[in-house]
């Protein structure tokens, strides 16, 4: 594994079984993450240009965003989804098929000054109360095992997006550069991103925004967002 820190630090290049991986951190003690979906007229953002052109308007700038969640072909969520503490869609406990029901799915909560990733079944037993909540699927890694699906030898390759949270609190957003397996795409974040519990987010359309790097992919629709924001200067 190699890394190549970018000045400005919030994310970097990663290395890891041969493949590349941007990787972004954030500490939701000091940076305001958050979740959207639709803006003021009811319909989905859709992508990163229209969120930004929105936060700009309540004078806020967009530092970091990724596509945040599965969604239905009206861009809505597929499965939990809770923005700024309204529930707008419950929590599936379903089975089927899909990424999303290659069970055990999880879900990524935000709370005041923390973040977290954890099973859907444990995550209903907790009875949390989040601030913003995704659910996605499948877990990555959960409490530091490998979802039990997952073959080291997979010939499954996609490009895929995924968080988790670190040993110090901080989100950990990852999307791969290139098409990978979803074992190869676990252990980065177990073993080398430090990671108990991490959420794959989706595979073919992952989406990245670094205004930093002049990344801002555009290629898909979006659904849900996740995003670090923060106030404009006077």
């Amino acid at each position: 594994m190699a890394e190549t820190p970018v000045t400005g630090g919030n994310c970097r290049k990663v290395e890891h079984l041969g493949a590349s991986y941007i990787v972004c951190s954030f500490d939701p003690a000091k940076d305001n993450i958050r979740l959207f979906s639709n803006g003021s007229a009811g319909k989905p953002y859709g992508s990163f240009a229209a969120l930004r052109d929105a936060l700009a308007r309540d004078r806020l700038s967009l530092r970091f965003a990724m596509n945040g969640g599965m969604y239905e072909p009206d861009q809505s969520p597929v499965g939990l989804y809770v923005e700024g503490g309204s529930q707008q869609k419950a929590l599936d406990t379903g089975t089927g098929w899909g990424n999303f029901r290659l069970l055990p799915n999880g879900v990524f909560y935000i709370q005041p000054g923390a973040v977290g990733v954890m099973e859907t079944k444990a995550f209903a037993a907790a009875g949390i109360e989040p601030l913003y909540a995704t659910q996605s699927g499948p877990m990555l890694v959960i409490d530091g095992a490998l979802h039990p699906s997952f073959l080291i030898d997979s010939t499954s390759l996609k490009r895929r997006n995924g968080v988790g949270v670190d040993a110090d609190g901080k989100a950990v957003f990852v999307v791969s550069d290139g098409e990978v397996r979803f074992h190869d795409f676990a252990t980065l974040f177990r073993d080398v991103l430090g990671c108990r519990n991490a959420l794959f987010l989706d595979g073919s359309i992952s989406s990245l925004y670094v205004p930093e790097w002049q990344r801002e992919d555009s290629a898909f629709p979006l659904g849900p967002i996740i995003a670090v924001t923060a106030v404009m200067p006077d």
